[in-house]
């Protein structure tokens, strides 16, 4: 019976070793999916392709370049350069190239939830209208 019960621990160490190595695997991309699952779930793209049609893209431009200038300013890289795909680049140029590729799977995001491909689940809903009811 110890050998027993012996054994049913080492197996719960040894799941529990393997669950700690997925989630130590996973943990540095956590934000990156956060992201891509608000702009996939979260937000309707319906109107705000709208928006973007009307010229709001000029803000999405501007709130960007905002982003590398304040981003490049506060938290430059500890020896003075990015790495990107084997290049040196300088702080600013590789500050750029990160916000773009978060824009770019930004709107990679809302095409596929305009392309339907989660059908109703990837769009959100709006609340359910409650003009009828006066809460009385």
């Amino acid at each position: 019976m110890y050998a027993l019960l012996e054994s049913l621990i080492q197996l719960f160490w040894a799941v529990w070793s393997v669950l700690a190595s997925i989630g130590l695997l996973i943990l540095p991309v956590v934000p990156l999916l956060l992201w891509v699952g608000f702009w996939t779930f979260a937000v309707d793209w319906v109107k705000l392709r709208g928006f973007f049609i009307k010229g709001g893209w000029i803000g999405l431009l501007l709130l960007s370049l905002m982003a590398v200038l304040v981003w490049g300013v506060v938290a430059p890289p500890a020896d003075g350069a990015h790495y990107i795909l084997g290049k040196e680049l300088s702080n600013f140029v590789g500050k750029t190239v990160y916000v773009t590729g978060l824009v770019c799977i930004m709107l990679l995001s809302g095409s596929v939830q305009l392309a339907g491909v989660f059908g109703k689940q990837g769009a959100p809903q709006p609340p359910d209208s409650l003009e009828g009811d006066s809460g009385h």
